[in-house]
């Protein structure tokens, strides 16, 4: 691996795994790399074969957030050709793949807001979580704001982001932010484990109960709007050829074989 590329991409068995390589700047976001990540999940994303997409970082940090020697200089910390996906080429880009973190260290301001932006996480017993941006006269305006207080409750949430101080991957698990903790060294293995399990499903099932899930979230569940979307979503999922193999696969006593069709 060079030194000089910020992030690594390997995709094999239908899972890319997304690795940022920054371990002296402990895997901190610049422009640079938030365009290697953002173009890395886009690619991933677009991929037909690619059903689960895993991030994590080298070195002891997932990631330590925004380069501040970056920032001092006016460094954005966006993709410069697709500053609509947000800090580090993630916080607000849309992806229908399953994402999993692999949270091998520390994850501190924007390394946070970065695993909150995926839809699962498993940490390393040893990482750090928080948001320490207040300590610099800063916020955590990535998502951390928006997204931490929709996963924890609301009053942890606040003392996370107001007093600046982690907390461990196991507070993290209690409270439902990481659904598993690993043994130090062992996230990633984890992650892709999770990732393999995911992968063996129906695709376009997977994706479209993915997305009605965090449609819901914001909706009204006794609404009729929701209700149409969920109607909808049953509609294309019982219409699909992934749902005539399965049963089929069942009743022949074999492994499905899904086209995500």
């Amino acid at each position: 691996m060079s030194d000089e590329e910020p992030v690594h991409v390997a995709t094999s068995d239908g899972i890319t795994v997304i690795t940022l390589d920054r371990p002296k700047a402990l895997n901190a976001i610049n422009a640079r790399s938030a365009a290697a990540l953002g173009g890395a999940l886009d690619a991933a994303d677009r991929d037909e074969d690619v059903r689960a997409i895993v991030v994590t970082g080298t070195g002891r940090a997932f990631s330590a957030g925004a380069d501040l020697k970056a920032v001092a200089q006016g460094d954005t910390l966006l993709d410069p050709d697709h500053p609509e996906w947000g800090f580090g080429g993630f916080a607000r880009h849309p992806i229908a793949t399953p994402t999993i973190a692999a949270v091998n260290g520390l994850a501190f301001g924007g390394g946070l807001e970065l695993m909150l932006s995926c839809d699962l996480a498993i940490a390393d017993e040893d990482a750090r979580l928080g948001l320490p941006e207040v300590t610099r006269g800063l916020a955590a305006g990535a998502g951390g704001l928006v997204r931490l207080p929709q996963r924890i409750p609301r009053a942890v949430a606040l003392e996370i982001a107001m007093t600046g101080a982690p907390i461990t991957a196991a507070r993290a698990y209690e409270l439902g932010l990481v659904n598993r903790v690993a043994p130090a060294g062992t996230a990633l293995e984890a992650a892709r484990a999770m990732a393999a399990t995911i992968a063996a499903n129906a695709p376009l099932a997977v994706r479209e109960s993915r997305g009605l899930m965090l449609r819901a979230v914001h909706a009204d569940e006794d609404g009729d709007a929701i209700w149409a979307d969920n109607g909808a979503m049953m509609g294309r999922i019982f219409s699909s050829e992934d749902a005539k193999e399965g049963p089929r696969a069942f009743a022949e006593k074999r492994s499905p074989v899904w086209t995500g069709r």
